[in-house]
């Protein structure tokens, strides 16, 4: 195609390569004075592949611009209102990330739970051969999980958890009535009954800081808290005022409220686990995810129904 789409951020090797396939790239990351190229370019693009923030004044920038094309599951970085108010589709990449997502989410609470770091450090500091033993940890088998946001990706991480035998409830926006988990419409009455709490819930204003002192709090001295969704979905500043006074018994967090920023105080507790934003980050899913992407993209400039649209 001649079409002429905008890529305001890297992608990876094997993405970037299937968009130039397809269509003419003008990569808006490369550009020394971003401003004037996109004055050059901006009155062709026709579509936008984001991996990042796209807000009004991008969008109101690109006057000929009829998709944009997100690569990842969340939208919350674009804005969806100054697309919708010009009738431009947006687009993003479900289902393709459940099973990275659910994994890791299940290798962080194991980590945390069986202090797997902390045993990698004990016998790599000599600490074992020296016959210094280890601390007893808690597995997972027993326990209850619940989870915030029970969509494709909580449903995977509810069977994977089933699997390690541990109860799972669940809150969100509604109840499921085909779903075989316990439902709580009250977050805080749930983390109350809970050992974990895992939050998979969508990112923005209608979810920011709904994790909120109140339901840490309730989750307890014991319990445990894993972020994979967004760090603005949880109160961060209330979080680490818990972890370090007892308030809560640990966390693993996969995101935060400013990144790559991460609370000095984190750094230094040996109760939180944390990872750099990487739930989705395997070769397979982020290669189907930028595959996702040029699909949406090549099926809108065909006049095609979209793969997975948004809006």
């Amino acid at each position: 195609m001649t079409i002429e789409i905008l890529q305001p951020y890297k992608l990876l090797p094997d993405c970037a390569a299937a968009l130039e396939k397809q269509f003419t790239v003008h990569k808006l990351f490369e550009a020394e004075d971003k401003a004037a190229f996109l004055k050059e370019v901006g009155p062709r693009i026709r579509g936008l592949a984001a991996s990042g923030k796209i807000d009004a004044a991008m969008i109101a920038a690109l006057p000929a611009l009829e998709i944009i094309a997100n690569i990842g599951v969340g939208y919350d970085s674009i804005d969806v209102a100054a697309a919708k108010a010009r009738n431009i589709r947006v687009t993003n990449t479900p289902d393709v990330l459940n099973d990275a997502v659910a994994e890791l989410t299940v290798g962080m609470m194991l980590a945390l739970s069986r202090r797997i770091p902390q045993a990698d450090r004990f016998v790599r500091e000599g600490r074992w051969a020296r016959g210094e033993s280890f601390p007893f940890s808690v597995e997972l088998t027993g326990r209850t999980l619940g989870i915030l946001g029970l969509g494709r990706i909580g449903k995977e991480i509810a069977s994977r958890a089933q699997g390690l035998r541990m109860r799972v409830v669940y809150s969100g926006r509604n109840k499921q009535e085909k779903e075989p988990y316990s439902y709580y419409a009250d977050l805080e009455e749930m983390a109350r009954d809970c050992d974990w709490l895992v939050v998979i819930a969508p990112g923005g204003k209608a979810t920011e800081g709904i994790v909120s002192r109140r339901v840490l709090e309730a989750l307890g001295p014991q319990g445990m808290l894993v972020n994979m969704a967004r760090g603005s979905v949880v109160d961060q500043e209330a979080l680490v005022e818990l972890l370090q006074s007892g308030g809560l018994g640990g966390a693993a967090l996969d995101v935060f409220v400013n990144e790559p920023n991460v609370p000095e105080a984190l750094l230094a507790m040996d109760n939180v686990l944390l990872s750099p934003h990487v739930a989705s980050a395997t070769q397979q899913t982020r290669d189907a995810m930028g595959a996702l992407m040029a699909k949406n993209l090549v099926a809108h400039f065909k006049g095609d129904p979209l793969p997975s649209a948004v809006v």
